[in-house]
C-alpha cells in the first residue's frame, strides 16, 4: 500500500497556516489551530434556465458552446429547416438548412458547423450533410450510409458520424464514418449496433453512449480514430439522449428510459457519476458543450418544447479537519 510520503513526495508539512492553494488530497498539521487537516475536491453541477429557442421542436441536431451554440433542422409538425444561434442569453435566427430534416447529427461551432444524416417523411433516411459558416449553409460531401437519429461529434474539417437506424424503422446500424471536410470515409464499426445514441469528443478521441439496440442500452464507447472500445456504462440506460465534453471529460443528459428523463451524468474516462438532473425532463433534445458549461434545448415531453438549460459543473477543493471522533 502506497504511504502519503510516497504519494506526494514528502511527510506531512507543519504548516502555521492553511496553504493558498492545496492539492486535492494533502495532508497537513495546522500548527496555529493545533489540528490535522485536508484538502478535498468536491465537484456540483446545477442547471439553470437559459432562453427558449424561437421554434419549439424536438429530433434536432447541435454544436458549438454554451454561449457560442447553435441548433438546426428537427420536427415540429413536419421536417424543419430552421437554424438558430444562442449567445448565452437568447437565440437568434439563422440561415435555413437546404433539406429540411429530423433525426439528424452535427459537430463542429457556431460559425463552422456540421450537420449530416436524418429522416424526411416520405423520402426516408438521408445522407446529406451540410456546412455551416455562421451565416449560412451549403452542401458537403455524402454519407456513406444514409441513416437517421445517429450520434456526432467533432468538428467541420475533422467530424465523425456513428450508429443510427435505417429503414424499416427502426433498425440499428453500426458504422461509423470520418468527414475530412470534404467527404466521408469508412471507420472502425461500434461495438455495440444501436440508434439514438449520444456523442462527445473529437475524430480521434470520441465518446458514444446510449441509445437503444432493441432495448434501451447503457453501452459507451470509446473511439480512438481506428477503433471503439468499451468504457464505463451508463447509470441510467437510455435512448435519444444529448451529450457534450470530451472523452475524458464528458456529459451525457436527457433522454428515454421507459419514460421521458431528465437524468445527468459526468463522465471522468473511466465511468460516469450521476449529477443534478435537469428541470425538465425531455427526449430527442438537442445539446452541446463542454461538461463544465453545458446547453440543453428543444426536445419532447408530450409535446415539442423550446425551453434551454445551461449546465455549471463547478470543481472546488475544499479544506477540512480531521475529528477526533
Amino acid at each position: 500500500m502506497s504511504t502519503y510520503s510516497q504519494i506526494f513526495g514528502g511527510k506531512v508539512n507543519v504548516l502555521a497556516s492553511d496553504p493558498s492553494n492545496p492539492i486535492n488530497g494533502q495532508v497537513w498539521y495546522n500548527s496555529t489551530s493545533k489540528v490535522i487537516k485536508y484538502s478535498e475536491a468536491s465537484i456540483a453541477g446545477a442547471w439553470a434556465s437559459g432562453g427558449n429557442m424561437g421554434t419549439a421542436r424536438n429530433s434536432l441536431g447541435g454544436a458549438g458552446t454554451q454561449t457560442a451554440g447553435l441548433g438546426f433542422g428537427g420536427y415540429a409538425s413536419g421536417s424543419k429547416n430552421n437554424t438558430e444561434e444562442y449567445n448565452g442569453t437568447s437565440w437568434t435566427t439563422g440561415g435555413n438548412l437546404a433539406t429540411a430534416r429530423y433525426g439528424l447529427a452535427g459537430a463542429g461551432t457556431q460559425t463552422a458547423g456540421l450537420g449530416f444524416g436524418g429522416y424526411i417523411i416520405g423520402p426516408g433516411d438521408q445522407n446529406a450533410t451540410e456546412e455551416y459558416d455562421g451565416a449560412s449553409w451549403t452542401a458537403g460531401g455524402n454519407l456513406g450510409t444514409a441513416r437517421a437519429y445517429l450520434s456526432g461529434c467533432g468538428t467541420q474539417t475533422a467530424g465523425l458520424a456513428a450508429g443510427g437506424t435505417v429503414l424499416p424503422f427502426p433498425t440499428p446500424v453500426n458504422p461509423t464514418e470520418e468527414y475530412n471536410g470534404t467527404s466521408w470515409t469508412a471507420g472502425g464499426n461500434l461495438g455495440t449496433t444501436r440508434f439514438g445514441p449520444a456523442g462527445a469528443g473529437t475524430q480521434t478521441a470520441a465518446l458514444a453512449f446510449g441509445g437503444n439496440t432493441g432495448a434501451v442500452s447503457a453501452a459507451t464507447e470509446e473511439y480512438d480514430g481506428t477503433s471503439w472500445t468499451a468504457g464505463g456504462s451508463l447509470n441510467t440506460a437510455r435512448n435519444r439522449l444529448a451529450g457534450a465534453g470530451t472523452q475524458t471529460v464528458g456529459l451525457a443528459f436527457g433522454g428515454t428510459t421507459t419514460v421521458v428523463t431528465a437524468a445527468t451524468e459526468e463522465y471522468n474516462g473511466t465511468s460516469w457519476t450521476n449529477t443534478t438532473s435537469m428541470a425538465t425532463a425531455r427526449t430527442f433534445l438537442g445539446g452541446c458543450g463542454t461538461q463544465l458549461s453545458g446547453l440543453a434545448f428543444g426536445g419532447n415531453t408530450t409535446v415539442n418544447l423550446a425551453n434551454t438549460e445551461e449546465y455549471s459543473g463547478v470543481g472546488t477543493i475544499s479544506i477540512e479537519t480531521v475529528s477526533a471522533t
